[in-house]
């Protein structure tokens, strides 16, 4: 455990299962106090527990990070239970499987783009509002993006064209917050074994045409990334951070 206040506070989003609960999961083993949200109150609950368990310290708010009002609403607990936010994950995020852009429908572009880029503007927005008037003032968000905004999977236009974007919020953010000592990175995860990734054990469409098994990391070493990038003092920042599976087809031709 690093040494710092013990008020320092946390936001999770997407909080309730695979990367967002094992990053909520060592963010309290280093002694942040934790907002979890999502959609879903019983997975949060789970997450909950698992923090408490070990002597930690969480607060379950369930969101859609896609309703502005919701997120305004979230933010405005966040404030009256403790003051401030020091740290926010944006993790939620979806997609739509591998479907070609020419069957794709409306509901699924929209769902997308609701959570990957609405929600995270939404949260960002609150966060930035917050951050800015609290004292002291200033704060770190961390937005998860993915290797998919540098290398795209086949039949994927929602989700990277999504990530992509989250690159252009993270940048902006990153100038926009020098002022108010807000700092914003990114971290793009390759392969975490969670639920969303188990298919990939079976065989995942390649660009070549054919499909593979590819290799996956422990979902526990993506909570370490995060607890890295968000405990580094103020004055640094990590801008982008890619952690992956080492042997996973993206360096290279795969």
């Amino acid at each position: 455990m690093t040494d710092a206040p013990a008020s320092r506070i946390a936001l999770v989003t997407g909080a309730g299962s695979g990367i967002g609960r094992a990053s909520a999961l060592a963010l309290a083993a280093d002694g942040w106090t934790l907002v979890l949200t999502g959609r879903r109150v019983e997975p949060l609950e789970e997450t909950a527990r698992a923090i408490e368990a070990a002597g930690g310290r969480a607060l379950v708010v369930p969101t859609d990070v896609g309703d502005s009002a919701a997120v305004e609403a979230l933010f405005a607990t966040i404030e009256a239970t403790y003051g401030r936010i020091d740290f926010v994950f944006n993790n939620a995020g979806r997609g739509t499987g591998a479907i070609p852009i020419d069957e794709l429908s409306d509901a699924d572009w929209t769902a997308t783009v609701a959570v990957n880029l609405t929600g995270v503007f939404n949260v960002t927005r609150a966060a930035f509002r917050l951050m800015k008037r609290q004292v002291p003032q200033g704060g770190r968000i961390v937005n998860n993006g993915s290797i998919s905004a540098h290398a795209p999977r086949p039949n994927s236009v929602p989700y990277t064209a999504t990530k992509h974007a989250v690159t252009g919020l993270t940048r902006s953010i990153a100038l926009d917050g020098r002022p108010f000592d807000i700092a914003c990175g990114q971290i793009d995860i390759g392969n975490a074994a969670t639920e969303m990734t188990d298919r990939m054990t079976l065989g995942v469409p390649q660009a070549d045409g054919s499909v593979r098994a590819e290799p996956r990391m422990e979902v526990a070493d993506v909570g370490r990334a995060v607890v890295h990038m968000a405990s580094l003092p103020p004055g640094s920042n990590i801008l982008f951070m890619t952690v992956m599976a080492t042997k996973m087809p993206f360096v290279g031709r795969g």
